[in-house]
C-alpha cells in the first residue's frame, strides 16, 4: 500500500522538491544579502550613539520584500491542501478504482491511513522547510523591527507553517470523500481554507492567553501618532496605538476622566472648530489639541512579545488538534459510506 500511493504522489512530489529547491537558492540569496547590509548599517553608526536611525532604515529597506514573501508563503499550506489534499481520496471515488484496493486484503482505514501519513508528512516537510528558509533569511530584520506578532509574518515563521499544512491538507482529503468530485474540492478546500486563515488571526489568536491591560492617555503625541481617528457607529475611536515590545489586540473608544465614553458631539466639535490644516503640528494637527484638553484616554489589550513562542506552539496545537479531528471524522465517514 505504501509503494502503490507512493507512486500515485511521486508526480507531485517532484513538483513539490524543485520548488523547494527553488525557494531554498532564492532565499539563500537574499538571506546573505540581508546580512551584508546588516553588517554595512552597524559599520556606518558605529561611532554614534545611537544606531537607532540607521537599524530603522535597514528594516524598512527589507519591509516591503518580506512582506510579500510571507504573503506568498503563507499560500504554501493551502495550495497544499488544494493539489495533493483535495484529490487524494476524490480522484479514486471519482474514478471508481478504490474498489480494487479494498476488494483486496486492505481495509478502507489502512488505505486512507497510509495516504494521510505518507503524503500529508510530505507536506509538513515542504511547508516547514519553506518556513524555516524564510525564517533564516529575514531573521536580522525581524530582530529589529521587531513585528513578529504581525498577522501575516506570525503566519509564515517558525513551526506554524507545519500546523497549517497539516490542517489544510486533511481538510483538503475530508473535503474531497465527502464531495467526491477533485474540481470541485479543490476550490472548496481553497476557500475554507482562506476563510480559516483570516478568523484565526484576528478572532482566535489574541484569545490563546489571557491579555495584558493598561491606561493610555491620550495626549497630543499620542492622538498623532494613531494610524486613524474617528467616530463609528457614534463611538469615537482611535486605531493603530503601539505599546513598546507588545502586539495590541484591542483598543476601547475614546473615555473621559470618569470612564465615560467621550460624547460624540464633543468629538464632532474638536472636528469642526479644530481642523486637521490648522496651526498645530503632527497628523491630526489642533484636532488633536482639542481632544486632549478633555482629558481622554483608552483601555488597550495586548499581549507582551516575550511570548511570542507561546502562541506559536498554542497555535499549532489548534491547528495540530482540528487536523485530529477531521481526520477522525474522515475514517468515521469512509467507513460508513458504501463504496
Amino acid at each position: 500500500m505504501i509503494w502503490t500511493t507512493w507512486r500515485q504522489f511521486r508526480g507531485q512530489a517532484l513538483v513539490g522538491v524543485i520548488g523547494l529547491a527553488l525557494i531554498a537558492a532564492y532565499f539563500r540569496y537574499l538571506g546573505f544579502d540581508i546580512r551584508e547590509s546588516y553588517d554595512n548599517y552597524r559599520a556606518q553608526c558605529a561611532s554614534l550613539a545611537d544606531c537607532g536611525p540607521q537599524l530603522s532604515q535597514f528594516s524598512a529597506d527589507y519591509e516591503n520584500t518580506l512582506l510579500y514573501l510571507a504573503a506568498l508563503l503563507g499560500l504554501i499550506p493551502g495550495l497544499v491542501g488544494m493539489f495533493w489534499g483535495a484529490p487524494l481520496v476524490a480522484r479514486e471515488l471519482e474514478a471508481g478504482t478504490q474498489r480494487l484496493v479494498w476488494s483486496q486484503s486492505v481495509t478502507r482505514r489502512h488505505w486512507l491511513a497510509v495516504k494521510l501519513a505518507l503524503v500529508g508528512l510530505a507536506s509538513m516537510v515542504v511547508a516547514g522547510a519553506a518556513s524555516l528558509l524564510l525564517t533564516w533569511a529575514a531573521s536580522p530584520v525581524d530582530q529589529v523591527a521587531d513585528n513578529r506578532f504581525s498577522t501575516i509574518l506570525f503566519g509564515a515563521r517558525n513551526i506554524a507553517p507545519i500546523a497549517y499544512a497539516a490542517f489544510a491538507f486533511v481538510l483538503g482529503t475530508l473535503i474531497g470523500l465527502l464531495v467526491r468530485r477533485t474540481v470541485p474540492a479543490m476550490a472548496l478546500t481553497i476557500l475554507a481554507f482562506v476563510v480559516f486563515q483570516f478568523l484565526v488571526p484576528n478572532v482566535i489568536r489574541p484569545h490563546f492567553l489571557p491579555a495584558e491591560h493598561l491606561t493610555m492617555p491620550m495626549t497630543v503625541q499620542a492622538i498623532n501618532q494613531a494610524r486613524s481617528l474617528g467616530s463609528i457607529t457614534g463611538a469615537p475611536v482611535v486605531k493603530g496605538l503601539t505599546v513598546p515590545d507588545a502586539w495590541v489586540t484591542d483598543v476601547s473608544e475614546l473615555l473621559t476622566k470618569t470612564g465615560e465614553p467621550l460624547g460624540e458631539g464633543i468629538f464632532n466639535e474638536c472636528f469642526t472648530n479644530a481642523p486637521e490644516t490648522g496651526t498645530a503640528e503632527g497628523p491630526y494637527g489642533d484636532t488633536a489639541v482639542c481632544l486632549a484638553k478633555h482629558d481622554v484616554h483608552v483601555e488597550v489589550a495586548y499581549q507582551p512579545t516575550s511570548r511570542y513562542w507561546s502562541f506559536q506552539w498554542l497555535e499549532s496545537a489548534f491547528y495540530l488538534v482540528l487536523a485530529g479531528l477531521l481526520a477522525g471524522f474522515a475514517f468515521w465517514r469512509l467507513q460508513r459510506r458504501p463504496s
